[in-house]
């Protein structure tokens, strides 16, 4: 009750937030062009109450639905943003790090082509549920020397009151880096290094400070992500690994984490895998959809444990494992984010004022998968120490009937 409560909350306090701009031209389209399915369409497909994971994500992701069937609205609407990265500076504010969704007209595919982002504007506000505040551009990549494309999902990192900010980039041969970017200004704008860091590859960087001021980035993501073409130490651009080459059984594929420098602008290590272990210590396979890694890992610390929390990707769920190590390995626990409405589901979780909060992305306001808007909802850890899952679509009056009616 208690979870409950606090979600039609947050909710009611972000539509208040929101209700002042107008909402971007709703796309009633699919990416392939075909027309979405209105809910009762929907409810005819769907005859039984009690649905799969798979019919779940399809109902859920098709027809139109109004504000007051999700638990948290976007946090603005003037533009497109996902994959946020939350962070509450010294100045108690809070900061949002997305990335910057834009329509370029590149077609749809796994590579995740269509997501062409080209710069990072930053996001705050001074509570969950404040007015937001806009900011100008703080990083475009055509001030990046070394990047050509895909500015995808950043982070930021706070340092002797130096500000950086860490993206992912394709290179001038298509390879995905990370780069960093540095600011007096936690909004930037960002001065980018001249070249990537060394010894980077693939995307989603995260960074987490541990309580004794050592700074570590966990990276990674499959697919378009690249991490499957990286598992000989060496870039393999053979055509036939746009995704992930193993047998069901074969362990998954999994991030890497690299404590960083002094300097914050390089790794002060090699990259190390981080081993994701299922209940009885084997590594999760490659087959475990509903439970392997696929992008976007964060790290919090949590009454002295390690929290490990990642995307699963095409089974659109947020996870996460346990460690008492910051390089692992982790342990699964449980679901943190059930399926969004859209494809990708990415996230973060921050502490604001003694609550946790969970920050992530739908497409509410587009219904196009590369055209999505961030969120912020409270987030419920257990007193023995487990997530309680947010199920972001359904509040306390919505059921599954309501949509099959």
């Amino acid at each position: 009750m208690l979870k409950k409560t606090l979600l039609m909350t947050s909710a009611l306090l972000l539509m208040a937030a929101c209700s002042e701009t107008p909402a971007p031209e709703e796309d009633t389209t699919a990416e392939d062009g075909m027309e979405m399915a209105e809910p009762d369409a929907a409810g005819e497909e769907m005859a039984e109450a009690e649905l799969s994971d798979a019919e779940r994500y399809e109902l859920e992701t098709s027809g139109e639905f109004g504000p007051e069937d999700y638990i948290a609205q976007p946090l603005v609407s003037e533009i497109y943003t996902a994959d946020p990265s939350v962070h509450v500076w010294d100045d108690g504010r809070i900061y949002v790090y997305p990335s910057h969704d834009v329509d370029t007209g590149i077609p749809q595919d796994d590579l995740g082509s269509q997501y062409d982002m080209k710069d990072y504007i930053v996001l705050s506000m001074d509570e969950p549920g404040g007015e937001v505040t806009i900011h100008d551009v703080g990083l475009h990549v055509d001030d990046v020397p070394w990047a050509r494309d895909k500015m995808w999902a950043p982070d930021a990192a706070e340092k002797d009151g130096k500000y950086y900010l860490y993206f992912p980039a394709k290179d001038y041969d298509g390879i995905f880096r990370i780069g960093v970017a540095v600011s007096d200004s936690p909004t930037g704008p960002f001065t980018a290094e001249e070249s990537w860091i060394e010894g980077s590859y693939s995307m989603d960087p995260s960074v987490f400070k541990d309580d004794d001021g050592t700074y570590y980035m966990y990276v990674g993501g499959i697919w378009g992500g690249q991490l499957q073409r990286w598992t000989t130490g060496e870039y393999d651009d053979s055509p036939d690994l746009n995704q992930e080459d193993l047998e069901a059984d074969e362990p998954a594929l999994v991030p890497y984490v690299a404590k960083m420098s002094d300097d914050m602008l390089s790794y002060a290590e090699e990259p190390r895998d981080v081993l994701l272990l299922d209940e009885n210590g084997e590594p999760l396979k490659a087959g475990d959809n509903d439970r392997r890694f696929f992008e976007a890992a964060w790290m919090n610390k949590i009454d002295g444990t390690y929290y490990l929390s990642w995307s699963t990707g095409d089974t659109h769920k947020i996870v996460y494992g346990t460690s008492d190590n910051p390089y692992g390995p982790f342990t699964y626990q449980g679901v943190v984010n059930l399926p969004v409405r859209g494809w990708t589901n990415h996230h973060s979780i921050f502490e604001y004022e003694g609550q946790y909060y969970l920050a992530y992305h739908d497409t509410q306001l587009s219904g196009v998968n590369h055209l999505r808007n961030v969120k912020i909802t409270p987030l419920t850890i257990n007193d023995d120490g487990t997530i309680e899952p947010v199920d972001p679509f359904f509040g306390d009056d919505v059921t599954v009937d309501n949509y099959l009616d």
